[in-house]
């Protein structure tokens, strides 16, 4: 059950950068932030990008479940979840994608957007994996 458990979790990535990164949300800026063109987003081997994404995510799915799933006390486990996975994206991703990027030369609004999405997204991921046990 964990392996269809993180599996489904695997997904959110793929769901929250379709919204983060698509025009409704923060692809003009993310774009800019990056000098890409509408050229640029087409090229790429994307059975690739978002195969290996994907097991990446499931990876990342895994571990959390390992951090969510013990017994709060107060909070439902949804929110349990969430919270952990804000953490970890906060004490976690957020200082690994600012020190890269810095070293890369990324732009303030480049990072802002990266690692809003991951902290958004992991928390997601821990509020289902907390959810569903």
């Amino acid at each position: 059950m964990l392996y269809l458990q993180c599996a489904v979790a695997a997904i959110i990535p793929m769901i929250v950068g379709f919204l983060w990164y698509g025009p409704m949300l923060f692809q003009n800026a993310w774009m800019k932030s990056l000098n890409f063109t509408e050229k640029d987003i087409q090229g790429g081997n994307m059975p690739a990008i978002f195969g290996i994404a994907y097991v990446m995510a499931f990876i990342m799915s895994f571990f959390i479940s390992y951090i969510v799933r013990h017994d709060p006390e107060t909070l439902s486990q949804f929110v349990h979840g969430l919270m952990h996975g804000a953490m970890l994206g906060v004490m976690m991703a957020m200082p690994v994608l600012v020190s890269n990027s810095l070293f890369e030369r990324k732009s303030t609004k480049n990072i802002l957007i990266n690692v809003g999405y991951w902290i958004v997204t992991i928390a997601l991921m821990g509020g289902l994996l907390g959810a569903w046990r």
